[in-house]
């Protein structure tokens, strides 16, 4: 077993730099073929727009390039994910008008930036996510954009107008900074879509929603508002949002209380945090319980506490994710209904209006899934929308799958079941094939884990 090296790595995820090197050559945009009607691109509502005509849309080509940012990837994806290369293009980057300044890629300081990706081998298909966690809009190049790009589809991604530890400070109202995410994922697809038809001569035959993390928050919400805008979408452990709870604000301070000697192990399963998943604990209490809860209970809750964090998460990488002493005793249900409030403005419904599919690690240990994607599958089926939902544990995954290299032995992977999930999704709208039935997919006692994911093996609920 490797050793952990969970601090450096968080550190390396909230403040990396913005990475540069030699732009790779481009061919010149023609009439037909490679990076056909690349001058008609125009992104409608963009403040700066910048487009690229490329030899290889996929990290493999963009490695060492402005094109991504792998730094803003790591952690993500195991070490050994196959990945596809070889994808030429057009790719478009840019920024929405803004106010805020956290975003500092391409040197432009200026929040609500995008990537549109243009294959040349375009299946007539758009996808559309939005960037994980605190992250920017290069997160999820290698989990999501590779491969959607390798099967044909356009790809869309947004920073979600605000990110960094420092994202709370955006907006005049609590909750401000959250709502805009989902107002720059709409705007987004709204605009791919006709940068789409610029391109190719039509709009997209189908466009999918998806996301890790926030970016599954985004999936479930965009469904639940503008179905109108979306075919389908695939939910990779979406966080929760609910008026009352639960959310992360109703675990993390029991995971926080624990950290300082307050609370015990059986405080933590109360929660939600699943039995088994306690040697995942110590790597979490150091890079991702204290700096989640109290980030977020800013942005929420900014009278509670507002010495910490205060103007800055923090300028150290200990600063950063060091716990508020506070939140030990951190009480949402007892705090005041404005908080409540603040909350409902991006609360989830259930009420989806086009197909889902929800993946959710049974050994996830930031946003447990008992508090969160189970709540969210009763919620559908009490809004009577439980025929427009699957949804699979996966055994053994983790909220990231880069923590698989360090525990190959007791975690999987989630993507290589999340590009399985990605197929079920497109089949389902497409042909009306219905995806297997809600079931549990266990670690296979052999095989390739990295590569390779079935979702017709498992368990049924209850079987």
């Amino acid at each position: 077993m490797r050793p952990i090296r969970g601090v450096p790595l968080v550190a390396a995820l909230l403040l990396a730099a913005v990475v540069g090197g030699p732009t790779p050559a481009a061919a010149g945009a023609g009439t037909d073929g490679h990076c056909a009607r690349q001058g008609h691109v125009r992104v409608p509502g963009a403040a700066l727009q910048q487009s690229a005509c490329l030899a290889d849309l996929t990290t493999t080509g963009l490695a060492g390039t402005p094109y991504t940012d792998p730094a803003d990837q790591a952690g993500l994806t195991a070490r050994d994910t196959p990945v596809p290369s070889g994808v030429p293009g057009v790719q478009v980057d840019g920024y929405f008008p803004d106010s805020s300044h956290f975003n500092t890629t391409h040197g432009w300081a200026h929040d609500a930036q995008f990537v549109i990706r243009l294959p040349d081998r375009w299946n007539g298909g758009l996808v559309v996510t939005g960037a994980p966690g605190t992250r920017k809009q290069y997160a999820t190049d290698k989990a999501i954009s590779d491969r959607v790009l390798a099967q044909g589809y356009a790809y869309a991604a947004t920073d979600k107008g605000n990110n960094g530890v420092d994202f709370y400070r955006d907006g005049v109202r609590p909750g401000d900074a959250v709502a805009e995410w989902n107002t720059r994922t709409t705007q987004l697809t709204r605009a791919a879509r006709r940068v789409v038809a610029q391109r190719y001569g039509h709009a997209p035959r189908r466009t999918y929603v998806t996301g890790i993390s926030n970016g599954g928050y985004l999936t479930r919400w965009q469904l639940e508002n503008h179905p109108e805008l979306y075919d389908g979408g695939v939910d990779w452990e979406g966080a929760l949002w609910t008026a009352d709870g639960p959310s992360l604000l109703t675990s993390l301070p029991a995971a926080v209380a624990r950290t300082y000697g307050a609370a015990r192990d059986e405080d933590l399963y109360a929660v939600g945090f699943a039995p088994g998943s306690e040697f995942l604990w110590p790597y979490h209490e150091k890079a991702y319980w204290g700096v989640t809860q109290k980030i977020y209970r800013a942005e929420f809750d900014p009278g509670y506490d507002p010495a910490c964090p205060g103007p800055s998460a923090g300028t150290t990488a200990e600063q950063i994710l060091a716990p508020c002493p506070s939140d030990a005793q951190y009480d949402y249900a007892a705090r005041p209904a404005a908080v409540h409030r603040a909350v409902a403005r991006v609360a989830l419904t259930g009420r989806i209006g086009r197909p889902l599919i929800t993946l959710h690690g049974d050994l996830d240990t930031l946003l447990p899934q008992s508090a969160d994607s189970d709540v969210y599958a009763r919620m559908i089926d009490g809004r009577g929308r439980g025929t427009l939902h699957r949804y699979y544990t996966v055994a053994g995954g983790t909220h990231v799958d880069g923590l698989y290299d360090t525990y190959p032995d007791r975690l999987r992977p989630i993507l290589p079941c999340y590009r399985s999930a990605f197929d079920a999704l497109v089949a389902w709208v497409e042909h009306g094939t219905p995806p297997p039935a809600d079931r549990t997919l266990g670690r296979p006692a052999g095989g390739d884990v990295v590569g390779s994911c079935s979702l017709d093996d498992g368990l049924r609920p209850g079987a």
